[in-house]
Formats: structure tokens, sequence, C-alpha cells
């Protein structure tokens, strides 16, 4: 597989989710798991349901007791995001393990999947900027705003992802290799986060 292809499996998530646009819809992925696509689909519907949480939580009259529950849903996704990042750079690392690495190898400050999160943020970014370029209640200067934006945004697209086809390339030759960080989060942590280990 190579970006492109991720891109496509991205825009098919979020125009699937938009079909009902809610986001307590059923998730089905398509995918048997244990391919990367799976991983791949179920990584763009987090984040996919999660743009759309944080819309709902800068409503400006949503009710305190709603927004709390929201601001729960967004914690708990972004532990989601999280794993599914380092589910994706498992499946790299077990791809490349028997890569001979060359003596003058080097590795990314970025891993291959925390590049791919990137690229579902902006599969989002596009889909909605799109709609409001075209967005018929708003004026001339809005949609022209907003074109202007989109094609930053698609040109930042192709840029991504000529990057990471690099990088794995470069993974799959011994030019690069993997240097993978665990994510340590302390907030959700029972054992690290004080106002949760001091409560009675």
């Amino acid at each position: 597989m190579n970006a492109q292809q991720y891109n496509q499996i991205f825009d098919n998530v979020i125009e699937k989710y938009h079909v009902i646009d809610r986001v307590d819809q059923h998730f089905d992925n398509p995918f048997p798991n244990d391919i990367l696509e799976h991983l791949l689909y179920r990584k763009c519907w987090i984040d996919t349901v999660q743009w759309h949480y944080e819309d709902i939580i800068r409503i400006p009259d949503i009710e305190p007791v709603q927004a709390l529950v929201i601001k729960r849903k967004i914690d708990a996704s972004n532990q989601d995001r999280t794993d599914m990042v380092e589910f994706i750079d498992s499946y790299f690392l077990k791809k490349y393990k028997n890569v001979s690495v060359l003596p003058d190898a080097s590795f990314n400050t970025e891993s291959p999947a925390w590049a791919i999160d990137r690229l579902s943020i902006l599969a989002l970014k596009i889909y909605h900027m799109q709609e409001e370029a075209n967005r018929e209640s708003a004026n001339e200067a809005h949609r022209n705003s907003c074109q202007t934006k989109l094609d930053i945004l698609l040109q930042q697209r192709e840029d991504l992802s000529s990057a990471i086809d690099d990088l794995l390339n470069n993974l799959s030759e011994g030019k690069k290799y993997m240097k993978v960080y665990k994510q340590m989060k302390m907030y959700n942590d029972d054992d690290l986060n004080p106002m949760l280990y001091k409560k009675e």
C-alpha cells in the first residue's frame, strides 16, 4: 500500500460517516482485523467521530452536564486514537523487522503511524473545508477564503503523502530504521494523576 491508498480509505470513512452524520452511529469495519486497512479504517473513524464531538462541545449554549459528558468522550477518544497509532506502528515494526539496517541509516523524528495520523486529520480538514467552500448560505468572500485554504490543504496532503511513501521506502531499504516511543500519558492513569490517586 502507498499513501494514496491510505487517503482513499480515509475519504471513504469520512463519506460513510456523513451518510448518517451522527456521533452515536454504529461502526462497521469492512476489513479483516489482521491487515493494515482495518487499522487505518478504524483510526480514521475514531478521528471523524472526535472531530464532531469537538464541534458539539463548542456550541455556545451547551448544557454544562452535556458538555462534561462530551469532554469525557473526547478524552476516551484521544486514548483510542493514541492506541491505534501504536497498533499501526507495531504493524510497521513487524513488517520491517528483518530488514538489514545500513551502517549510515538514521531514524525519523516522527514514526510512520504518527505521520499517517496527520494524514487522517488532513482528510477531515479537506472534507469540511470543501463543504465550506461550497456552502450556498455563506457569502462569496467566505467561500473564496475557504477555497484558498482548501487548495493549501490539498497541497499539504500531496506533500505529506510523498514524505510518508519516501519514509516507508527508506525503511524497507534499510536507509532508515524505526525508533518508537510509547505514549506515556499521565492524566488517564490512576497511579500517575494526583487528582486520581489522592482521592479518598
